[in-house]
Formats: C-alpha cells, structure tokens, sequence
C-alpha cells in the first residue's frame, strides 16, 4: 500500500513540482517515467534489457523538453514566472488536499511523511544548485 501510495504520489506531483520550480534542474515532462509510457509498455512482455535502454530513451526524452521549457521560461518576464509558480503551487495544494481527503488516517500520516521528504529533498536540491552555479562563477 505503501509504494502505490508513493507511486501516486509522485506521478501527481512530479509535473507540477517541475513547473513549479523551474530554476531547480527538475526534470519535466508529463510523459514522466510512471506516466502512460509506462502503463503503455506494461503489456509489451520487455525483457530487463530492452526495459533498461527504453528507460534511458525515455529520460533523455525528458531532459530535452526540461532544456526546451527552460529556454522559454527564462525569457518571461520575472512577474509572469512568478505569477505561473504561484498559480501552479495552488493547484498543487488543492490537488494534495482531495488526495488526503480520500485517504485514512493512517494512509494521511504516510501521505505527510512523503511529502515532508520530498519537500526536504527539494530544498537540499536547490541548495546544491545554488552551491554550484556559486562554485562555476568564482571559476570563470
């Protein structure tokens, strides 16, 4: 119960999380890899290989439309992006709460683990993001 609820979890929030918060090197794309790809590839009968290497295409995939998002986000202006990050975060929000609405009391303690981690995870990301761009600037 636990990882469907992770699994859930993830693939609701991950989209959002990137879009979110595009300056933090997230992944994005809602071809994510627990999206329909892989409901879509469950009944090809791959072997580990032929599993492996479509992960690896599809992560690619992945990365390219993060670079292509984020050419077109940087040229929006500081107020749009803002206002965009805003709206996504409420939608995020409201998306979390009919999650947990629908959960048991127990289920709603996991569900709140996850995202206490997750939020936790994020946040060491953007710290190391931020550690490195300091880092290539004091190089240059």
């Amino acid at each position: 119960m636990r990882k469907i609820l992770t699994a859930a979890l993830l693939t609701l929030t991950l989209p959002t999380l990137a879009m979110a918060m595009p300056e933090n090197g997230m992944r994005h794309g809602g071809e994510h890899a627990g999206g329909h790809h892989s409901r879509m590839l469950e009944h090809l009968d791959l072997s580990k290989e032929q599993h492996r290497e479509i992960r690896k295409l599809m992560g690619e995939q992945m990365k390219s439309r993060h670079e292509i998002t984020q050419r077109y986000l940087e040229k929006l202006p500081a107020a749009e992006r803002k206002a965009m990050q805003d709206e996504l975060k409420a939608a995020r929000d409201k998306q979390h709460s009919a999650i947990r609405a629908l959960l048991k009391p127990e289920q709603q303690k996991a569900f709140d683990e996850q995202l206490k981690k997750m939020q936790e995870r994020h946040a060491e990301r953007k710290a190391f993001k931020a550690w490195q761009a300091e880092q290539a600037s004091k190089a240059e």
